[in-house]
């Protein structure tokens, strides 16, 4: 090898080096990221411009019904996010990427962590009895899934779906909690999907479950304010807060539903 290619190969290496060690190489800057967080629900947290899901998590959406231990219908999804609330308190999260999620748009999965704790948000929401653990998870929440459902805490004190089969109108589904009768079957079910499902408040977009929308790779079509289909979508099966939450879930905008350029 001449001089003048040994001397051109030794400074491609350290410009390499450089670039690894910079960041710029083999490495993902977003792996960990702390910042004030913004809670979309109780799966989803909000870092800057970056939404993470809770990795090993899956909660009540804010559209989806329990039944407590007093058979009434409460707004879960709801208190569900308002725990995550108030177990972040308005300090600091961080954020360490473990992967995509596949299954909720181009949102990955994490371990997030308030400043100070050192128990994840994670673990805590489980263990509190707001949310039930889901694969794939590199975050430690089986134990605390399996202490929230022995003492019945949160959602376990009553009867409910699993979130996932609230997504996709599973109807048919395994009822869950310490409240869920066998000989009320069908009414359970009623009340778990109603036909007049409540709207979140300031959720205003409303999604059908929808065959067509498979061709996309969607599960569902989405409708906002304003747009033709709008008044004439009735009886949504979902309600959503935004768009990027309602693509998030597997649903498309609307064809006639463009918003003019």
């Amino acid at each position: 090898m001449s001089f003048e290619n040994s001397s051109a190969a030794a400074r491609a290496f350290v410009l390499v080096l450089f670039l690894a060690l910079s960041g710029f190489l083999g490495s993902n800057p977003a792996a960990a990221l702390t910042a004030a967080a913004t809670i979309r629900d109780a799966n989803s947290i909000q870092l800057g411009d970056v939404t993470y899901r809770l990795d090993g998590v899956d909660a009540p959406e804010l559209d989806q019904v329990c039944i407590d231990d007093h058979a009434d219908s409460w707004t879960c999804g709801i208190e569900a996010r308002d725990q995550l609330t108030k177990l972040i308190g308005g300090k600091p999260v961080r954020c360490d990427d473990v992967g995509p999620e596949k299954k909720f748009g181009k949102r990955h999965r994490a371990i997030c962590t308030v400043e100070g704790e050192k128990v994840s948000l994670n673990e805590e929401l489980v263990r509190l009895g707001f949310a039930i653990a889901r694969e794939p998870l590199k975050a430690n929440v089986k134990p605390a899934a399996a202490e929230a459902r022995t003492a019945s805490s949160g959602i376990w004190k009553g009867c409910f779906v699993a979130p996932q089969e609230f997504r996709t109108g599973k109807k048919d589904g395994a009822l869950l909690g310490a409240a869920c009768r066998p000989d009320r079957d069908k009414e359970i079910r009623a009340v778990l999907f109603p036909e007049e499902l409540t709207a979140p408040p300031s959720c205003a977009i409303k999604g059908k479950l929808a065959v067509r929308a498979r061709v996309t790779g969607n599960i569902g079509i989405y409708h906002l304010r304003g747009c033709p289909s709008y008044a004439a979508t009735t009886k949504p099966d979902r309600w959503f807060c935004s768009e990027d939450d309602a693509q998030a879930s597997g649903f498309r905008k609307a064809y006639n539903c463009r918003r003019p350029k």
